[in-house]
């Protein structure tokens, strides 16, 4: 059957139970962002206002996301969870009530301390699968990611219309909550048996915070680049040519371009490197914009691309788990987290600005051209790593 390879995947023990959390656990999270533009706006302070609260929770989470990995990796799961998970309960709980200044610094504090649920997920199921699995393992996750993408932002829009900024923020915090609680109680393993057993001398990060892995972190940041400016650069396109309506359904097809690129690429016998994924999604971006003839045509020129933006992401993911001591996976982990937010921040102000100037068909141009760019710089460190990502790493606790 053609997915008999994914069943032998869900019958290894704990990967079931852990895919399912991660994939309910995501949900309030990708909920974060627009919850706190809906509310800053709907105070009438603008889109401006919006936009710095939401800079700074991002600038937040971008330095916490390697902290509470670093926490992980020295003192276990449960108490990072429970200390991320109480400050979570904290500031949603009181965010409806706080003045704009307050919740600017208030949203850095809960920023650095988010939920760390993208990185443990990943970071559990590289310890639960063996490393031949990993690949399909990581690409089933980034399908999962993408549906809790397709679903937060929606209830989060959802809640704010029916009941307010208020109550869904409430609602958000018992989310936040119900997701930290459930992690903490099934308390999945951040390393393998084998890898508890595992003796040997203290990690040092540099013995695996590389060149070659910083350029491959540099590839996850040109991979969700290229992501945001496609998605900001579609909007754009449909709005100027009066198909507004149609958005969330040019989106969805999008998303399900995706989701078949990760379903297909979990299952081939070998994997591709993630410069190869990155820099094919980013080339194939590049022409995007040339495409005329209404939505119909660009949605079907972004089929190309759209399909290796799982696979490009989940590469990145199984690279990371394979060049890391796993004693020291968590921090890696939370820094791919880190470059992941920096391209998407990055990415928007820039896209937005050569929209603005030059049209949206520019915007696809220049973000594919840069996640290119991107990857030739990363390629001879690739090849001088010295460590494959099919290599075995040396294991140390």
């Amino acid at each position: 059957m053609v997915i008999e390879p994914y069943r032998r995947l869900l019958a290894i023990p704990g990967v079931r139970s852990l895919l399912l959390v991660g994939l309910v656990a995501r949900v309030p999270s990708t909920a974060v962002g627009i919850t706190l533009t809906l509310h800053v706006t709907g105070l009438g302070l603008g889109f401006g206002a919006a936009g710095l609260v939401t800079l700074t929770s991002t600038v937040g989470m971008a330095v916490g996301s390697p902290l509470t990995g670093r926490f992980i990796d020295r003192v276990g799961l449960r108490p990072v969870l429970a200390v991320t998970t109480l400050a979570q309960l904290v500031f949603w709980a009181t965010a409806w009530a706080m003045s704009f200044p307050v919740l600017l610094v208030a949203s850095v504090l809960a920023g650095l301390l988010s939920l760390p649920v993208f990185s443990v997920i990943r970071q559990c199921l590289a310890a639960l699968v063996p490393a031949d699995q990993r690949r399909m393992g990581f690409s089933l996750d980034s399908m999962i990611v993408e549906l809790s993408y397709m679903v937060g932002p929606a209830l989060a829009v959802a809640g704010v219309v029916a009941f307010g900024s208020v109550w869904t923020m409430c609602i958000l915090a018992a989310g936040l909550v119900g997701s930290g609680t459930t992690l903490i109680l099934l308390n999945p393993p951040v390393r393998s048996t084998e890898e508890l057993q595992a003796s040997g001398e203290k990690v040092s990060r540099r013995q695996w915070l590389t060149p070659g892995l910083l350029t491959v972190l540099g590839t996850v940041s040109a991979a969700t680049f290229v992501l945001t400016a496609t998605e900001l650069a579609l909007v754009a396109t449909m709005k100027t040519s009066g198909d507004t309506a149609w958005v969330g359904l040019a989106i969805g097809l999008w998303c399900a371009y995706s989701l078949t690129g990760g379903f297909v690429y979990g299952m081939l016998p070998r994997g591709l490197s993630p410069l190869v994924l990155v820099g094919a999604m980013g080339a194939l971006t590049v022409p995007v914009g040339l495409v005329g003839g209404g939505w119909h045509w660009l949605l079907l020129a972004l089929l190309p691309a759209g399909v290796l933006c799982a696979p490009a992401l989940s590469s990145t993911v199984d690279t990371v788990s394979r060049w890391v001591p796993a004693a020291a996976r968590g921090e890696a982990m939370g820094l791919h987290g880190t470059a992941l937010l920096i391209g998407g921040a990055s990415s928007a102000p820039i896209a937005g600005a050569i929209i603005d100037s030059a049209g949206p068909g520019w915007a696809f141009t220049v973000a594919g051209a840069f996640s290119v760019v991107m990857v030739l710089i990363a390629l001879p460190f690739w090849r001088r790593s010295g460590s494959p990502a099919g290599a075995p790493v040396p294991v140390t606790v």
